[in-house]
């Protein structure tokens, strides 16, 4: 928990969860969305909470890691990625649980700096320390 809560946002979810739709309360952002063919959806073109998860944790992810490279002192490339891949699956106890990858791509970066920069990012991401009591959290220099 944080010892002072900064920000705070809410979204709402209508309609059968991953086939309905889900938007922000202040109206800034709205999906619809679709259970994707794996889990016996329409699939398509409609989000599910996985995208949505994956965007908001790669972004936070690459926020977090130039964060803490401008208290390192460290540059990072302007055309640094973060590529997050969400997955979700049975657990043994009949509920699911998610599975996540983070590829990072830090070009012309030498590789210690580069695992030092993505290790002070994952320790400051909030996502990171949010999920990594229960989730399989993997990152990587891509």
């Amino acid at each position: 928990m944080p010892k002072e809560v900064i920000y705070t946002t809410s979204a709402t979810a209508t309609g059968g969860g991953r086939d309905g739709k889900t938007g922000t309360d202040d109206g800034t952002f709205s999906a619809d969305l679709v259970v994707p063919k794996e889990m016996g959806g329409p699939g398509g073109d409609g989000l599910n909470p996985e995208k949505l998860f994956a965007s908001g944790y790669a972004a936070c992810f690459m926020g977090a890691m130039r964060h803490y490279a401008s208290q390192e002192k460290i540059k990072v490339p302007d055309d640094a990625k973060v590529h997050v891949t969400v997955g979700i699956g049975p657990r043994e106890d009949n509920g699911f649980g998610l599975d996540v990858t983070i590829k990072v791509d830090l070009p012309g970066m030498d590789e210690k700096t580069a695992r030092d920069l993505i290790a002070g990012g994952h320790h400051v991401c909030p996502y990171s320390n949010a999920v990594t009591q229960g989730l399989s959290v993997t990152p990587r220099l891509a």
